[in-house]
């Protein structure tokens, strides 16, 4: 699928979302979330996808959100600016929560400057690697603003939270680097690898089984929130669920046949 603002293709089931608006440094409008969430939920539906990877086109991954658009939100009528709002951070929270809940490995492949809400759903993938020539802000503060996109729930969770505080209350720029220091990103690479790196760490991450992958995750991404009980009790639940999975049934299997 290609549109104006989102590019999808699929290959050896690796799904690789692409924002497109590179004159804008891909920052997200309206109809462009649309479009990504209807490609998320492509992905999600589609069992012969294994992983995602969520890149940008151009010099920047995602430079947030559009700043045309907030200057249109400002000019609703007063009795209006709050509730507009809280609908639009619905469909903002809805497309971070498809890469988060995601139940196959989600990798952002970071090309350049992602800021603000780029950050954000940055974070909200499984992993991220970065290029060289990448570089992270949380520039909401510059706005008047806070992290909307995910990013007062993920960057603690990265860097801690003294640090979170830091990066969300300067808004500063942190170049690949430091961004690998810190543990926002997880993989460097030079600018022409990224997407042969990006496919070939997807394709590692997808390679066992997709039932098992998709309750661990749906597990781990609870697991700082539940107590060990739950913990236990979701994972025994989940257990259950795998012994009945066709993977479990050939992997036993084909390791009872070698043996014998």
């Amino acid at each position: 699928m290609n549109t104006s603002t989102i590019q999808f293709a699929v290959e050896a089931g690796i799904a690789v979302i692409t924002l497109n608006h590179p004159d804008k440094r891909n920052a997200i409008t309206d109809d462009m979330r649309t479009q990504l969430i209807d490609a998320l939920e492509s992905v999600q539906r589609d069992t012969h996808i294994r992983a995602v990877i969520l890149t940008g086109n151009g010099k920047g991954f995602c430079a947030g959100g559009d700043v045309s658009g907030m200057a249109q939100r400002m000019e609703a009528p007063a009795g209006e600016v709050a509730f507009n709002g809280w609908t639009r951070q619905q469909r903002v929270h809805h497309t971070v929560n498809l890469l988060h809940a995601m139940p196959k490995p989600t990798i952002a492949a970071v090309n350049g400057g992602a800021a603000g809400l780029g950050a954000d759903m940055a974070l909200s993938c499984d992993f991220i690697i970065a290029s060289d020539e990448a570089s992270f802000a949380w520039s909401y503060i510059r706005r008047g603003l806070i992290p909307d996109g995910g990013g007062l729930y993920f960057l603690p969770r990265r860097v801690g939270l003294a640090r979170a505080k830091d990066l969300i209350f300067t808004g500063r720029k942190v170049e690949a680097k430091e961004a690998l220091e810190l543990g926002i990103a997880d993989r460097l690479c030079a600018p022409d690898a990224l997407l042969d790196q990006a496919r070939a760490w997807a394709a590692e991450l997808s390679a066992g089984s997709a039932t098992a992958l998709a309750l661990g995750k749906s597990i781990l991404n609870q697991s700082y929130e539940l107590s060990a009980h739950q913990v236990f009790a979701q994972g025994s639940q989940a257990q259950a669920v795998c012994y009945t999975s066709r993977e479990h049934r050939d992997a036993v299997h084909a390791f009872l046949t070698k043996k014998q």
